[in-house]
């Protein structure tokens, strides 16, 4: 037989040494080409077993990512998805099984199918270190573990750490993985041979449960655990949106984690999620996702120090996160009381993301105040953040110019004012862009590129760098008013206004947007922006959108109600949470999530029209990322081609003749 993804060497002890070399692949993963190999090795050796088998890895820093998500898409039925499902956990059973002892040597990201490869070895060795590098999150795809993983986690680490760690899909650290039972040991770089062969001439106990964890798996007990599983999955994913997790507690209730039941209970489920159009959807946003992190040629600029003006909300967490992720910054603004909330604010960031004392008092070093603005002078970028004012602004790029260094990028972080007017006063106009980032800053993922149609290919590269070094999604947008997340927002915040001043309750439109898988309703969105940011870029949006500012806003911003940071908006604000009134009694329009969404879909629509962005996949990706528009859904134009363009475009029309002309189908539909 010819294999191509493994290499196997056999020594004079009689120990099968089998590491996995994904041809032509810079990782690991689990393809049908890789477990058919794997399977035409394994299967002699049921008869000859060697005297021992070390499992490992020909990648560097990296042990298995998991299935080969391409072929998901490849697979249509239900019984195809369950059948392969069962291959794969046969070829499982055949290593679980074989007569001699079994070593998997963990020397990196070890994750879905390539942990339950792991596990179905008799010992675990992994690499110490501090990256979380071992998880199972197949939940995050729609899914749960489909090799047996369901069972074998539970019956190594117990129905307590292993639901934590396929109900979440977060990896863990080897010491976790460790304290959890979840690995036999550590080892390195330079011992993991002699380790591996320690295990295989001690043979010890393999890894199973602790007793309270098989004392719950009973079926009397089990009853009450899932009562506690489900309260809190609850609170994370609603089941009709979410059906994984649900599924996961539902197999272990009816199995008990039962090698003789547990299996075919798993396939079952697996290929029915598989199959769904959440999981799907899911799929869809991860590949979305890779192509967002694909974006832009390499180039030899890096970015090591970043000035930040403007220590507001928005450009003091800027600041912040960019010293978290490593960069050097320094933050200015007009006086040191208006940067104090910000130092502030950015301890508590590293208080909450690094537990080191020493890397946490790093990174409080990494950002400086500077009033006088002297990081200018070193900058490798400039990211200007202050109030949404053409002429202010001008006149800081005005004064930028002077003191920043040669191939020094400067940015802006306006959120609806296009480029080509704020760059009329630049010597350089093609080097700069736009780094639009998104409140709050330490949870949205997404930060667009903007450009104008001139810009820099160099600019933009570098731009793209940045953005990913810190751990953002990129998204390349032309200069357009509100670019593409503001401008889709827009009328789907100004409905609710309109809902608002009909006498729909302000919770219920907010509901109503929930109950569709939005992460906030709109109401309290606007709230969490500030209504004076939400006013201005309804101002600057009313002019192309034909949507006009709502009086009622207006005067809310005048009166000094801005939402959650003033205490006081629409809703009142304690403890940085809304307070709603409770709306049992209300009855709800039938067409509220309609208006709602449909004034997304239609907007985004246009934008593509516009070409905002070059294509559909990138605008879905956009308002995903940059909204939380329910991911399951996959995209605002993902949901109108699966609802139907052609049904979406009729009710647009009716809701046109109910409600007036911003409901009229755009142009664009048709070539959706």
């Amino acid at each position: 037989m010819t294999i191509q993804h493994w290499k196997t060497d056999t020594d004079d002890n009689g120990i099968l040494w089998l590491s996995l070399d994904m041809a032509d692949s810079k990782v690991n993963v689990l393809s049908s080409g890789v477990l058919q190999e794997l399977n035409d090795i394994i299967e002699p050796l049921r008869d000859t077993p060697p005297a021992g088998l070390v499992l490992s890895s020909g990648k560097n820093l990296s042990f298995v990512m998991g299935a080969d998500i391409k072929e998901f898409t490849e697979v249509n039925t239900v019984e195809l998805a369950n059948k392969v499902v069962r291959l794969g956990q046969g070829l499982m059973d055949k290593v679980e099984q074989l007569n001699c002892p079994t070593v998997a040597v963990i020397n990196g990201f070890c994750l879905g199918g390539g942990l339950e490869l792991a596990m179905a070895c008799d010992y675990r060795l992994v690499y110490e270190g501090e990256k979380k590098i071992l998880g199972l999150p197949e939940v995050k795809l729609g899914l749960h573990p489909g090799f047996g993983g369901t069972v074998r986690a539970v019956q190594i680490c117990g129905v307590r750490a292993a639901m934590q760690l396929m109900l979440t899909g977060n990896p863990i650290a080897p010491a976790k993985a460790k304290a959890i039972g979840l690995v036999d040991g550590y080892t390195s770089e330079n011992n993991w041979t002699k380790d591996a062969l320690q295990l295989i001439e001690s043979a010890p106990s393999k890894r199973q449960a602790p007793l309270f964890d098989r004392l719950l798996s009973l079926g009397a007990a089990r009853p009450f655990v899932r009562n506690m599983l489900l309260k809190q999955v609850a609170g994370k994913a609603r089941k009709d949106h979410y059906p994984a997790p649900y599924a996961m507690i539902d197999i272990w209730t009816a199995e008990g984690a039962s090698t003789a039941t547990g299996y075919e209970a798993e396939a079952s489920s697996f290929a029915q999620l598989m199959c769904s159009s959440v999981s799907r959807n899911l799929v869809r946003v991860f590949f979305l996702q890779t192509r967002l992190k694909g974006q832009g040629n390499k180039t030899e600029h890096k970015v090591q120090q970043v000035h930040v003006v403007g220590a507001g909300v928005m450009g003091g967490d800027i600041a912040a996160w960019c010293a978290l992720r490593g960069n050097t910054v320094t933050l200015q603004d007009r006086e040191q009381k208006y940067i104090d909330p910000a130092i502030e604010r950015a301890g508590k960031l590293f208080a909450k993301r690094i537990r080191d004392d020493d890397k946490r008092s790093a990174a409080a070093e990494r950002l400086r105040s500077d009033v006088e603005g002297s990081g200018v002078e070193t900058a490798d970028l400039v990211i200007e953040a202050i109030y949404e004012n053409l002429e202010a602004k001008q006149s800081l790029y005005e004064s930028l110019q002077e003191k920043m260094k040669p191939g020094a990028l400067l940015a802006t972080n306006t959120s609806s004012i296009r480029l080509e007017e704020l760059r009329t006063v630049l010597r350089n106009p093609q080097r700069f862009i736009g780094l639009h980032f998104f409140n709050p800053v330490a949870m949205l993922p997404l930060v667009e590129v903007i450009r104008c149609a001139d810009t820099d290919q160099d600019a933009l590269d570098i731009g793209f760098a940045f953005t990913k070094a810190i751990g953002k999604l990129p998204l390349e947008c032309s200069s357009s008013p509100g670019f593409v997340v503001n401008r889709i927002l827009a009328p789907y915040m100004a409905e609710a206004m309109h809902l608002a001043e009909e006498g729909v309750p302000l919770a219920v439109i907010d509901q109503a947007a929930v109950d569709f898988g939005m992460p906030m309703g709109p109401v309290e969105l606007a709230d969490s922006v500030g209504l004076d940011v939400a006013l201005h870029v309804s101002k600057v949006l009313g002019g192309t959108t034909d949507q006009p500012g709502p009086e009622a806003l207006q005067k809310m911003v005048d009166d000094g109600l801005l939402g959650r940071k003033s205490g006081q908006g629409f809703y009142k604000w304690e403890n940085g949470k809304a307070v709603k009134p409770a709306h049992t009694n209300s009855k709800v329009p039938d067409d509220l999530e309609d208006r709602l969404i449909l004034s997304m879909v239609n907007e985004a629509v246009a934008c593509l029209d516009e070409k905002v962005v070059a294509d559909a996949d990138l605008l879905d990706s956009g308002v995903i990322f940059g909204t939380g528009f329910a991911p399951f859904r996959g995209g605002p134009l993902n949901y109108a081609k699966e609802r139907g363009t052609t049904t979406v475009v009729m009710r647009l029309n009716e809701l046109a003749k109910a409600y007036g002309e911003r409901f009229e189908p755009h142009s664009g539909w048709s070539d959706v």
